[in-house]
């Protein structure tokens, strides 16, 4: 350590022995590189809703087993019991910390025998004998200069940070099985559309080869009908697959076997019809989502643990004081420790470490605090973007689907009419077989168009619930307040 480094840290020293000791960093959060507002694309939002981050998701989902599903999931999932265990192991990473600042206070008792006596000459016993017992404080760091309650301050912002992790991955577990549930309902719909089909095509084929054998339609058109047969036939094995892998994932999110009372029927009719439906939810300001999404406030807490490294580090150029002391009696007879035979006895050793040459050491640790931290404000500034974006993007698909629905509703009714119109033509000589199959292939596409533009509406809201923090419930009494 140089000179002048030896004189700036002096100074630095006594003013913070004159503002508490403390040479953490003041933490002042980042200011939100997003915009004031949603953007234009948002559309109209709904007026005095409850905010998503304070409406629980049993008011959020209308569906009675879909919050069967949720309630399964959340006491089942092993991603939630990891966050729990993680809140543990950082709770207790935080009563370590905090019980460095106290004295550590222990009892002992020792006794010895040893022959020869060397005072055995003098009249004394052959044997020598000695015992003690007493109460001492080992090696107490008295922190003057705040590096132990720098570590603590980490510690905490570490557990703090835990119990936001933990909160998201609520969030995204609630979302996740909505997202799922919404997408098997919706995969069974189109197996049964699949289905339907297929029966309607394999009809078709039948009066097809009938009338070529007859003579009264041409091998062209039984081949398309054996085309579009075979098309029902392996959409609907693709569907079957989907929804068997729409299980699996909503079990292992679930964490156990699903009750098959919640499993839709793979013979239901029209089950996109039956999408549960959910709760409005306002969007409100950009910066509200700083105060409210548990994965922003988890990095502001890594940002605040960042700059307690700091205070650690700079500490860490200034001398350490440790206090040892003991308190207790000495005899050389055991019967008389407590008695007229024995003595008092203390000892009080402090002790004082200043770094004067270390290569180097303490400077590069905090030259990594310094960088932590930066990457601490990048990570901050990232989850701020990420939710904007998330935020935006789910706004969008608000202002947009409902009008992508309403225009493939009337697109349905127009091809059912075309499908139904061709047909008949068809039946009375007028039109083509070729324009027969046309208006089915165009109505089971639009068909599956519509199957999915009602699941991408209702997956947005869920998106849009979670990307306002939407899915956690507030506990009543913070426990972060209480462990300071």
């Amino acid at each position: 350590m140089t000179l002048t480094s030896s004189f700036r840290w002096s100074a630095l020293a006594a003013a913070a022995l004159l503002s508490g000791c403390s040479f953490i960093p003041v933490h002042e959060r980042p200011a939100a590189p997003v915009a004031a507002d949603w953007p234009a694309t948002a559309g109209a939002l709904p007026q005095g809703a409850t905010a998503a981050a304070d409406l629980p998701w049993q008011a959020f989902v209308h569906d009675a087993q879909l919050r069967e599903l949720i309630a399964l999931a959340l006491d089942s999932s092993r991603d939630l019991r990891i966050a729990v265990q993680n809140i543990e192991q950082a709770r207790a990473q935080y009563q370590i910390r905090r019980a460095d600042q106290f004295p550590t206070l222990g009892a002992s008792a020792t006794g010895s025998r040893s022959a020869p006596n060397p005072y055995a000459a003098f009249g004394g016993p052959s044997v020598a004998s000695s015992y003690s017992v007493g109460i001492g404080v080992s090696a107490w760091e008295l922190d003057f200069f705040g590096r132990v309650a720098a570590l603590k301050e980490a510690a905490l912002a570490s557990y703090l940070a835990t119990e936001e992790a933990r909160r998201s991955a609520q969030i995204s577990l609630v979302a996740s099985v909505a997202s799922t549930w919404l997408q098997l309902k919706t995969d069974t719909a189109l197996l049964a559309l699949a289905e339907r089909t297929l029966a309607t095509r394999e009809q078709s084929l039948r009066l097809t080869r009938l009338r070529f054998e007859n003579g009264a339609s041409s091998a062209l058109d039984m081949r398309q009908a054996e085309s579009l047969a075979a098309t029902a036939q392996a959409a609907r094995a693709q569907q079957q697959r989907l929804r068997a892998q729409d299980i699996n994932l909503l079990t292992l999110l679930v964490g156990q076997p699903l009750p098959e009372a919640l499993i839709p029927p793979s013979a239901s009719a029209d089950a996109a019809t039956e999408l549960p439906t959910f709760a409005e939810v306002p969007a409100g300001l950009p910066s509200d989502l700083l105060l409210r999404r548990p994965d922003i406030r988890a990095a502001e807490q890594q940002l605040i643990g960042a700059n307690a490294s700091i205070g650690a580090a700079r500490a860490s150029f200034f001398p350490r004081i440790t206090l040892t002391a003991s308190l207790g009696r000495v005899s050389a007879d055991l019967d008389g420790l407590f008695g007229a035979g024995g003595s008092k006895g203390w000892s009080f050793a402090p002790g004082i470490t200043l770094p004067i040459f270390d290569m180097g050491r303490n400077q590069a640790n905090l030259d990594a605090a310094r960088a932590g931290r930066e990457i601490a404000v990048a990570q901050y500034e990232k989850a701020v973007q990420t939710a904007f974006r998330e935020v935006a993007d789910a706004l969008a698909g608000r202002a947009t689907l409902a009008d992508q629905l309403a225009a493939l509703q009337a697109q349905a009714t127009a091809e059912r009419d075309r499908l139904r119109l061709a047909d008949l033509r068809y039946r009375n000589g007028i039109a083509s077989f070729l324009d027969l199959l046309d208006a089915q292939r165009s109505l089971f596409a639009v068909e599956q168009a519509l199957a999915q533009a009602r699941l991408a509406q209702r997956a947005n809201e869920v998106a849009l619930y979670k990307a306002l923090g939407g899915g956690w419930t507030e506990p009543p009494a913070p426990q972060a307040a209480d462990a300071r």
